[in-house]
Order: structure tokens, then sequence, then C-alpha cells
């Protein structure tokens, strides 16, 4: 499993890295207003639609069906399987597109009421969503194919895809937008043919690995696709709930002035990249894991994944988060301060930045705890808990924004995570599924304590380091990341959180 979460979190990693070049992009030629603020909407609209029907819900419920097909029945049972389920989600998803591009005004005015009275900028969100919203097709396909691939154990290539999607973003910046009205123009399209292109490269390395399968063939709904499509229903009730909270933010943000919705993307972008590596990682491998274990009936080997699935979850957020809190000023002006992104939108998107991090590591633990539903065919519990954090998420908004603007909904947005990961981990634990071991329950002070220390260290060089200027910022920066990392590395040796002696002794043992 930990082989398996690096190899997902080394391509996440490179994918986040390069999507950092893309909005630094973005960040020079559109700044932070009306055109970015279109785009940001624009993409985010299918991407609500994607985690709904793709990545979230069809995988909780696709995933361990194809896993037990194919480890029961072999891999032409399986296939069909795909086959079957593709078709489905084909037909379906081409229906809501269609759908989709005709009523995008009605959409958009539901989803962003505060641009109506400024129809510029509401004729310009329209535009560009109706350029993207096709990616959503594609897209889900996409992860389709790539749960076929991660229950194969073969996580590479399907990790590796989104790179292709900030590779086009940055290709059409330079070569679409003389051709186009406006850079957020060719975005939208860049983000439309990003999509063909990864559902081509995962449908390749399917064929490659002998679990190639038609994308669209007759429908037939037989009684395993049944199964999928009735563990699906509550799948997909949970992933509206949490995007029923990004749509609450889209509706919120969408009164705040010109420039909110960039700041909390740029801010998001930043937080997503310990998410992305350590979270997406943590819940693609960690599910066929478990539903591997307790079809075979090691329920003890099931509850020694869970916990070390969230051990590993805290050793890397925790100092990630206090790293970002601590540092936010300093990483958003190194590296989106130039062009149309002013010191003074640096000022506004920092804060959003602390906000998020404050909850990155209840993201990563509901990614953890979650497969733990997921893996015994319970999809319908993180419904109910996720209903419960809506209400909460909107309460918060309600209570917050008003003072701390878009800083509120980025804040309330971590709140109502840590409310989510709590009541999973409550849930769990009541059904005796999950128990934090003595080696969880050791460590996870101790990797705070370290995490704490870190934090305090990068303060201090903070302020000593910045304000640098020209090249020293990158400098700075980069010399900060090294620091953070010794830093806390030998905190947790000298805590105890980590026995470098003892791990070299287990590598050794096994390459033996």
């Amino acid at each position: 499993m930990l082989r398996n979460i690096l190899t997902i979190g080394g391509w996440t990693f490179a994918s986040r890295i390069l999507g950092f070049a893309r909005d630094m992009l973005i960040a020079a030629m559109l700044g932070a207003g009306p055109i970015a603020d279109a785009f940001f909407l624009a993409l985010r609209l299918p991407n609500m639609f994607r985690r709904l029907f793709g990545e979230g819900a069809f995988n909780a419920a696709f995933v361990p069906a194809f896993t037990a097909a194919l480890t029961l029945d072999g891999p032409a049972k399986a296939r069909m399987l795909a086959a079957r389920m593709s078709t489905l989600m084909a037909m379906w998803l081409s229906l809501l597109v269609v759908l989709g591009m005709l009523f995008m005004p009605q959409i958009m005015t539901v989803l962003t009421p505060g641009l109506v009275d400024e129809p510029l900028r509401f004729d310009l969100v329209v535009e560009l969503s109706r350029i993207t919203f096709p990616y959503l097709l594609f897209i889900c396909l996409t992860a389709l194919v790539s749960g076929v691939l991660n229950a194969a154990d073969k996580f590479a290539l399907a990790a590796g895809a989104p790179l292709l999607f900030n590779l086009c973003a940055i290709v059409s910046l330079f070569a679409l937008t003389p051709f186009v009205a406006t850079p957020a123009h060719a975005l939208a399209w860049g983000t439309m043919v990003s999509g063909i292109l990864q559902l081509g490269v995962v449908v390749w390395a399917a064929y490659k690995v002998g679990l190639g399968f038609p994308l669209v063939s007759f429908p037939r709904i037989t009684e395993d696709a049944k199964q999928v499509l009735r563990r699906m229903v509550p799948g997909v009730l949970g992933a509206s709930v949490t995007q029923l909270n990004l749509a609450i933010d889209m509706f919120i943000a969408s009164w705040l002035p010109a420039g909110a919705i960039s700041y909390l993307n740029y801010a998001d972008r930043l937080a997503q990249l310990p998410l992305g590596v350590v979270g997406a990682a943590m819940s693609t491998a960690l599910l066929p894991v478990l539903s591997r274990q307790l079809r075979s009936g090691k329920a003890l080997s099931a509850h020694r994944s869970m916990n070390r699935g969230i051990e590993l979850s805290l050793a890397l957020t925790l100092p990630a988060a206090i790293a970002l809190i601590v540092t936010a000023e300093p990483i958003i002006a190194v590296l989106f301060q130039r062009g149309a992104f002013t010191a003074e939108k640096v000022a506004q998107t920092a804060p959003a930045l602390a906000a998020y991090a404050a909850g990155l590591p209840a993201f990563v633990l509901i990614k953890s705890l979650a497969p733990g539903f997921f893996a015994r065919g319970d999809t319908a519990t993180p419904v109910k808990i996720g209903i419960i954090t809506v209400a909460f998420n909107l309460c918060l908004n309600l209570l917050l924004t008003p003072h701390l603007q878009h800083v509120g909904i980025a804040l309330a947005t971590s709140l109502s995570s840590w409310a989510n990961a709590g009541m999973l981990a409550f849930m769990l634990a009541r059904r005796g599924q999950w128990v934090a071991d003595r080696q969880l329950r050791r460590n996870a002070w101790r990797l705070l304590g370290a995490a704490v220390a870190m934090g305090a260290i990068l303060w201090g060089l903070a302020a000593v380091i910045f304000p640098a200027t020209g090249l020293w910022r990158f400098l700075g920066l980069g010399g900060l990341v090294g620091l953070g990392l010794v830093s806390y590395f030998g905190a947790t040796m000298a805590l105890g959180a980590f026995d470098l002696r003892e791990f070299l002794r287990r590598r050794r043992r096994r390459a033996a």
C-alpha cells in the first residue's frame, strides 16, 4: 500500500508542480479580477459534476465490485462489467452535457446570482462554461478507466494523466490567446481538449495491461451492474452533499466584490498540493487494499491498514498545514506576485490560504476514513454525515462571511471538514470497524509536536528572509522548504515518532 501511495503521490505531485506553473501564468496574464473569476467559475462547474458522478460516488461503488469480479471471476468477467458501466455512464453524461449547454444561463443564475446584475461578467461566465462543460464527459470516463487500472494495482498512468490538463492549459495560453477573445477563452478550449487526451491515455494503458474494453456498446443492465448502480445512489447523494458545499461557496462568493473568487481559487490551488498528493493517493490506494482484505476475511489486516493510512496522513499533512499557515504571504508573493497580480492581491489571497490550510489534515483524514465505509459496501453513512456537514458549513458561511469576506468562506470550509472527519471516525469506532491502535495513539501527538516545532522555526526564519526581492525571493522560499523538511524530520526523530534505524532495518529485511 505504501508503494502504491508513493506512486500515486509522486505523479500527483508532478501534476501539482506543473499546475503551479499554469497558475503563475494565469495570475500574470489574468490577475484576480472579472475575467479570471469567469474562467474559474467555468472550470468549477464541470469539476463539481466530475466529483459527483466520476471520482467519488462511482469509484466508491465500482472499484470494490470490479476488484471482486477480477479476483473471483477473472479478467473477462471484470471487463464485461466495466464495459456495461462505461456505456451507461457515457449515455447519461452525454445527455447531461447537452442539457447543461442548452440551459447554462439558467444554471448560472442559480449558482451565481450575484453576477446577474452585471451582464458582461455573467455573459462571459456562461460562454466559458459552455466551452468547458463537455470536459465532464471525457474526465468521468477517464475516472472509470482509472478505477479499472487501480483495481489491478496499475496506478502510474492513471495518476499521471492529469499532467495533460496542466500542459494543455499552458500550451493553450501561448498558442490560442492571439486567436480568441480573451486568455480565459484559450484556457477554456485547452480544458476541453485535455479531457480527450486524458481519456486516450488511460484507455491505451488499460489495453496495454490486458484490461481493455469498449467504452460504448449495447447497453445491458445485468445483476452486477445493478448492484453497482444501487451502491452508487447513496454515493451520489453523499458526493452531492460535498458538491453542495462548493455550490454554497460559489453562491456566496458571487455576491462579494470582483476578485474574491480568484483569491479563493489561487489559495485553494496551493492547499490542494498536499491534499492532492496525500489525500487522493491515500483514498485511491487504500480502497482496493481494504476491499481485498475484507473480501478475504482478513479483518485484522484491514484494521491495521486503516491505522497506518491515518498515521501516514497525519505525518504528511500536519507539517504541511502549519507550514502553509505561517508562511502564507511569502508563498503567495513568490509564486504569483508579477504582472497583473499585485501586492494588494497577495495581501487578499494569503489569509484565505491560511484558512484553507487549517483544514488540510481534516480533508485528508476524510479520504483515509471514507474507504472504511466504502470497502464494506456502506455508501449511505457518509451521506448522512455529509448532510449534517452541509448544514454546518452553511451556518458558518452566513456567520463568518459578513465579517471576514472571502476568508470566511475558506474558514467555514475547513471547520466543516473537521466536523466531517470527526463524525466519520466516531461512526467507525462505534461500530467496532476501526479503533486507533497503540502505535497511532503514541505517534499522533508526537507528530503534532514535531510539526509545531517546525512551524516555530519557519516563522522565525521567514521574518528574517523576507522581504527579499528578485531571484532572492525564490531562493529564500526554497531555503524555507528545505529547512522545514530538515527540522520536521529531526523533530520526529527526537520525539520518537520516526525511527530511521528501524526503518532501514525493515527495508534490508524485505530486500533480503
